[in-house]
């Protein structure tokens, strides 16, 4: 077995991911978040991602981050593009994924100081 150093310098890092629970650093969340290397936000509105409006997405041109993932649940599925569109017009590049797949992404972007934010539909 070999040991190597985690130089992940993000304040906040995502741990595990199973349908319905979110585990970032020592804490556990049931229900979705955004989150960047430096904010979380455990407010966020849509649980499941045919409940995603434009709307829930305005939180993201604020904090202008150069990619976003979008984490669509335990299935992939994408959005229309009315639901996201804003965010390519804002310059931020948009990338649609399960959320466990960009549950290993984000932690994988952040580990090379990429300014990324990931939406994390929860289901």
């Amino acid at each position: 077995m070999s040991l190597t150093l985690d130089e992940n310098s993000a304040f906040y890092q995502i741990h595990a991911y199973q349908p319905g629970q979110l585990q970032v650093n020592d804490q556990i969340f049931l229900r979705s978040i955004i989150i960047t290397p430096h904010t979380l936000i455990d407010t966020w509105a849509p649980q499941t991602i045919h409940e995603l409006t434009r709307e829930d997405l305005a939180a993201v041109i604020e904090l202008r981050p150069t990619i976003l993932l979008i984490g669509t649940g335990h299935a992939l599925y994408f959005p229309p593009l009315k639901v996201y569109g804003d965010l390519i017009n804002y310059g931020i590049g948009v990338e649609i994924m399960n959320t466990h797949a960009a549950c290993r992404t984000y932690n994988v972007l952040t580990a090379e100081g990429r300014s990324i934010a990931a939406a994390m539909i929860i289901k």
